[in-house]
């Protein structure tokens, strides 16, 4: 019996864009595009005849805009949405704030006449589409600001030198689809003086900076996008910029991170794997880390090589993940110490840190 394929609407202004994304969806045999929309009215037609199993969303629309569509649908009858945006600076906060409204995920729009671009961006693009048909949805509620609750008082003693001890505790932390959300809730829930954390989260180019622009403002500790040489501080979290690799690295009693070019690994750059598997030498048993949610299996060897150099490893449950394709895959290769809720993963850190 055939395999029941992916249904995925197209919502784009740009006719070459939608015939562009359209060819390159129909290259997967699992995926059939049941529609295309140039905007959200002719969209929302299209939904009401027949819902599909994916739309993939424009920002900047006419008659209405694409952050104004995606809350209607997903206050009313959530659909896993794909935001497929320009890589633009100025458009990246508005993309940012399409996956706190529940989008699944982003991809970048293709550069048209490329052909080079489509080819390499083919792969990512199905597998983003088709990991999206099997995210966990929420429907959306009112926005919140969560006050960080826990003090790291009750499981750390304070200290006089903190970089100088050679046990300072580094965090790594690896996410993909429905990370972006996963990444608010942990580090909302992190005091001012929580121990220093890398993190590595799927996303293109450009997109970081602003993802980490838009955490530094919610959260109590300190959240940028890496450069080359940051040193890696209690109260601050890195995080890895789109397209390029995140190496925790270490000089004496300093850790600090390196921004690297590099292959794809895992089909990722930057890929949680490096990140990880830096940390196990670098690191060691003074490393903590954290597997969030994610499709594929990015991130469960590195973790599975912590596991084996005395790191505490922790993994998001089932229940809490959009995706459960990378905890999965590092509980399956025995790199995990911990499986948390994601709602309990910042107190799970802070004990280790003892």
């Amino acid at each position: 019996m055939e395999a029941k394929r992916v249904r995925v609407l197209i919502v784009d202004d740009s006719a070459v864009v939608r015939q562009t994304l359209k060819e390159i969806l129909c290259s997967d045999p699992e995926i059939e595009v049941v529609g295309l929309a140039g905007d959200p009215y002719v969209a929302a037609d299209r939904i009401a005849e027949e819902a599909p199993d994916v739309m993939t969303l424009d920002i900047e629309m006419p008659r209405m805009d694409g952050l104004t569509f995606l809350k209607k649908i997903m206050s009313q009858h959530p659909i896993p949405v794909v935001i497929c945006s320009s890589l633009a600076d100025e458009g990246a906060l508005s993309t940012i704030r399409a996956l706190e409204y529940g989008a699944v995920e982003i991809i970048t729009k293709p550069k048209l006449g490329t052909r080079q671009f489509l080819e390499d961006s083919r792969l990512m693009l199905c597998q983003t589409v088709k990991a999206a048909a099997a995210a966990r949805l929420r429907r959306l509620s009112p926005m919140h600001t969560v006050e960080p609750k826990l003090t790291a008082d009750a499981v750390l003693q304070p200290a006089a030198h903190a970089m100088v001890e050679t046990t300072e505790k580094v965090v790594v932390v690896g996410a993909s689809t429905g990370g972006t959300e996963a990444l608010k809730i942990l580090l909302e829930a992190f005091p001012e003086d929580s121990p220093g954390i890398v993190i590595v989260q799927h996303m293109p180019e450009l997109f970081t900076r602003a993802f980490a622009n838009r955490l530094d403002g919610l959260c109590a500790i300190t959240v940028k996008e890496a450069e080359t040489n940051d040193t890696v501080l209690r109260g601050r979290a890195l995080i890895a910029p789109g397209n390029h690799h995140l190496l925790l690295k270490r000089s004496g009693a300093r850790y600090f991170v390196e921004v690297k070019d590099g292959p794809l690994v895992c089909r990722h750059r930057p890929s949680v794997d490096v990140l990880f598997r830096s940390a196990s030498r670098y690191a060691g048993p003074n490393a903590v880390g954290v597997i969030l949610t994610g499709m594929g299996d990015d991130g469960a060897r590195g973790m599975r090589e912590m596991f084996e150099a005395g790191a505490y490893t922790i993994a998001q449950d089932e229940a809490s993940c959009v995706v459960f394709g990378m905890p999965k895959e590092a509980i399956r290769m025995n790199g995990v110490k911990k499986v948390l809720p994601l709602d309990a993963i910042a107190a799970g850190v802070l004990s280790a840190c003892r």
